[in-house]
């Protein structure tokens, strides 16, 4: 194995979506696509509606995996797990992941900004489609509504509530940030403060679509964190470190 890629999932999500994702990567790299608590293989514990938590959950279910050269992306919410459990590993003195991939992840707004878990299930539903990505059927089923409901609520008071730790010291980690340049959930103008984040800051890639840009078609998505990680296991350099 060269590589050892955790993918996170969005507020309200899984790791279904991304199913088919260890096709698309080389053979010698495990992909391993995770679940936070209250869905997919996790659904009998109780969802996590704050940053921290999740991710020491992460850090705690993870522990002997995150050896080794290993990397992290994640896309939204999974964005948010992606970023502190870096910052987590670097506090603890251990080794970082080589690489690290934010997908739809703004940093956040000073005031915070609206908290949607708050909203009226009428208003949710509405940001939902807004959003894109929550099945139909589980916005126009009232029984299937009110059982993942919850979820997406907590998910979203952890987004909404998320404060990160921005600071003068940029992560010692090569970082690719990506976004739809359609996306009206996270324009790709709040995506531009990143580059501050990083060392090595890999670039900021937009791609055709809005918030979920790779559903359709994961395939240029895919091929670009290939490139990304392959960029960021080369030696850094003057070449290595331009963004392409």
């Amino acid at each position: 194995m060269e590589l050892r890629l955790f993918v996170f999932h969005h507020a309200g999500g899984s790791h279904l979506p991304y199913r088919g994702w260890p096709d698309r990567f080389p053979a010698d790299w495990e992909i391993r696509l995770m679940d936070a608590p209250g869905r997919g293989r996790l659904g009998d514990l109780a969802a996590l509606g704050d940053a921290a938590a999740l991710v020491e959950y992460f850090r705690r279910e993870l522990d002997g995996e995150l050896v080794g050269p290993f990397a992290l992306f994640g896309h939204s919410m999974g964005g948010i797990v992606a970023y502190e459990l870096t910052r987590a590993l670097l506090a603890e003195g251990r080794t970082p992941p080589v690489w690290l991939g934010l997908s739809a992840r703004a940093t956040p707004l000073p005031d915070g900004g609206v908290r949607r878990d708050l909203m009226s299930d009428a208003e949710l539903r509405r940001e939902l489609v807004r959003m894109g990505g929550t099945p139909t059927e589980i916005l126009d089923d009232p029984d299937m509504w009110a059982y993942f409901a919850p979820t997406i609520r907590s998910d979203l008071r952890l987004v909404d509530t998320w404060r990160p730790a921005l600071t003068d010291a940029p992560l010692p980690v090569p970082l690719s940030v990506y976004g739809g340049a359609q996306d009206a959930v996270t324009p790709p103008a709040r995506l531009a403060g990143w580059a501050r984040q990083s060392t090595r800051f890999l670039g900021l890639r937009l791609f055709e679509g809005g918030h979920f840009y790779f559903l359709d078609d994961p395939g240029p998505l895919t091929e670009r964190i290939t490139d990304d990680i392959r960029t960021a296991l080369a030696p850094a350099g003057p070449a290595a470190a331009r963004p392409r």
